[in-house]
């Protein structure tokens, strides 16, 4: 499984607040318009950003 980021759900007009819940510090951001962008070497896929994100931009979906 890995997380990724709904790009039509997430408004990117803000810093994401997700950042702050991710015991891992995998959600990054270059700025704060930018979408966010998930370390997939650091992230753990915990969900925590998932039950998190206020637009249900970040979503757990199976390796392929």
């Amino acid at each position: 499984m890995k997380l990724t980021i709904n790009a039509a759900k997430c408004p990117q007009n803000h810093k994401c607040p997700a950042m702050a819940v991710c015991p891992q510090s995998a959600i990054s951001q270059t700025n704060i318009y930018a979408l966010p962008q998930i370390d997939a070497e650091k992230c753990i896929v915990c969900g925590k950003c998932v039950k998190f994100c206020p637009k249900g931009a970040f979503e757990i979906t199976e390796d392929k």
